[in-house]
């Protein structure tokens, strides 16, 4: 099933696509686009941001006709929780000018009121033709349908039990949404916890719906990165998701774009798709003692990294080139001929020749300014492989 939020297709042999969030205010129009098109640069598909208040939903068809005119055409989603059905019906332009209306079931509303707020939301996106993600999250379930299923299922364990919440919200809540005409259905489920996140997106996986993938509060630094590789991973080689988000907490002053490079890495590793070339290096020991290994792995890294937007927008394919950095002669040679371009190092002090290799040749051994020949050679090595 393929569902279309703004020009991006989700779901039926799409690739997976990578979503983020912007943590501006939204209602400061400009440093909420400035961050929008920083996550688009950075290779971001799809953007979400909060719509929490009237001044919020006051700026979004500003912040969409200020991306047009920097002539973006980034799907934008808005966020919505408690007010969404009031902010969407008082602001028509709000509810035109996104791609897409991210609901969470679990506080759409209570008791009575919840179906008739749900249903507003739902008939304007009917009007508009725009797609819902009905995104439930473990920390804001509906508390009646948790009550109800720990009752029916005393005796199962709290993580048994939260898991059968979260699969039959989202799944009865897009029941009720296509009961009312809504046709156009992305679905979420999120936790913190990795095993359950992959034990609920499995129930979830046996539906028709496109999935929306991401642990959330991942938390900081390594810990944020590990635990949603290691739960996206488990997912994505099962066939599971269409979409992904890595909910990483930032640091001070850090950039919102970490999370779209975490997130290209993991398809990337998994072999879902292709972004940038591949850098080939050694962890290096004993036989690499040498300080100028660690330097031109640094430094080719970074290099890769900068140039490969560039490259993937200029040289069709570059993005699949592999560059090898290898410390020592034991792996090194091989490594280094299986690349496509490579630098073989001998291991052994400061003022070595170390070798490179294009397509399995030996080439040259490079003499002075090593890293910046490097560069050279491989720029010059783009232009002409993928020219």
């Amino acid at each position: 099933m393929e569902v279309k939020v703004g020009n991006i297709g989700i779901g039926s042999g799409n690739p997976v696509r990578i979503q983020s969030m912007t943590n501006t205010n939204t209602s400061d129009v400009q440093n909420t686009v400035k961050q929008i098109l920083e996550l688009e640069n950075e290779g971001s598909e799809l953007v979400r941001f909060t719509v929490k208040d009237s001044k919020d939903a006051a700026a979004v068809s500003s912040i969409k006709s200020k991306l047009e005119k920097e002539g973006s055409k980034i799907p934008i989603i808005g966020d919505f929780h408690f007010n969404g059905h009031l902010l969407l019906k008082k602001y028509d332009d709000c509810a035109v000018s996104l791609d897409k209306y991210r609901i969470n079931p679990g506080n759409v509303g209570f008791s009575e009121t919840r179906d008739k707020n749900f249903e507003t939301i739902l008939d304007i996106a009917k009007q508009n033709n725009k797609p819902v993600r009905i995104g439930v999250n473990f920390g804001s379930l509906d508390q009646d349908l948790l009550k109800r299923i720990m009752d029916e299922n005393k005796g199962k364990s709290s993580d048994e039990i939260t898991k059968i919440a979260l699969v039959r919200s989202a799944l009865d809540s897009a029941k009720f949404a296509e009961d009312f005409g809504v046709k156009k259905i992305i679905l979420s489920a999120k936790v913190s916890k990795v095993p359950l996140l992959i034990d609920v997106y499995r129930e979830l996986g046996k539906s028709k719906y496109p999935l929306h993938l991401g642990l959330t509060e991942a938390g900081m630094g390594s810990k944020g990165i590990i635990a949603s590789t290691a739960g996206l991973s488990v997912l994505l080689n099962e066939g599971i998701g269409d979409t992904i988000r890595v909910s990483i907490t930032p640091g001070v002053n850090s950039s919102r774009t970490e999370e779209v490079k975490i997130a290209k890495q993991i398809l990337q590793s998994n072999g879902l798709r292709k972004f940038m070339p591949t850098v080939t290096s050694c962890p290096g020991c004993g036989r690499t003692s040498s300080k100028l290994f660690l330097e031109i792995s640094e430094e080719i890294t970074k290099y890769l990294d900068e140039r490969s937007s560039y490259w993937k927008k200029n040289f069709n394919g570059s993005e699949n080139m592999v560059v090898a950095v290898m410390g020592c002669v034991v792996n090194g040679p091989g490594e280094s001929r299986e690349a496509n371009i490579g630098l073989s190092l001998p291991g052994d002090g400061e003022n070595v020749h170390p070798t490179l290799y294009e397509d399995g040749k030996e080439v040259c051994k490079l003499n002075d300014n090593i890293i910046n020949t490097f560069k050279e050679r491989i720029e010059e090595y783009v232009k002409r492989k993928y020219s």
